[in-house]
């Protein structure tokens, strides 16, 4: 008899949750899928002089830099505006050294609308590093709608 009521407990605990998870669906907005954001014809030019004044200062030290602005060409292949794209890349100076140490996130893009659209990014580079820069591994990934924090 007690094995009996502790079963028929278990099952209605089991539908009360089942019950509820099936609400959550109902009622949680849709997520929108990452959408993948294609770059290309990517160049880079130093900053205009109004923009490019300005230090690198990790641990609170003023370090020189220099300030590189890249530009190129960004491909939403959705009927959609992607919104706050996350730019990735690599970039390497002259002697293939990293410039951006485990770094790999390099900015955003506020809004890619559908077909392409240009894209500018502002770096900064420590002065100690040679030019050209390589640019590589470039690519950018946002959601089509604003995402909630």
């Amino acid at each position: 008899m007690i094995a009996l009521q502790k079963i028929r407990r278990s099952l209605i605990c089991m539908s009360i949750a089942c019950g509820l998870w099936l609400l959550s669906l109902a009622i949680a907005p849709t997520a929108s899928a990452l959408t993948q954001i294609k770059l290309s014809d990517l160049s880079y030019e130093t900053c205009p002089e109004e923009i490019g004044a300005g230090t690198v200062t990790p641990g609170g030290s003023s370090l020189a830099a220099n300030c590189f602005l890249i530009t190129g060409k960004a491909t939403n292949e959705t009927n959609k505006p992607v919104l706050n794209a996350d730019i990735f890349g690599r970039i390497y100076d002259a002697n293939n050294n990293s410039v951006m140490q485990n770094r790999t996130r390099l900015g955003s893009i506020e809004a890619v609308p559908p077909g392409v659209s240009d894209f500018s990014l502002r770096i900064s580079v420590p002065a100690n590093q040679p030019t050209p820069l390589k640019l590589e591994q470039f690519k950018a990934s946002g959601f089509a709608g604003k995402v909630r924090r």
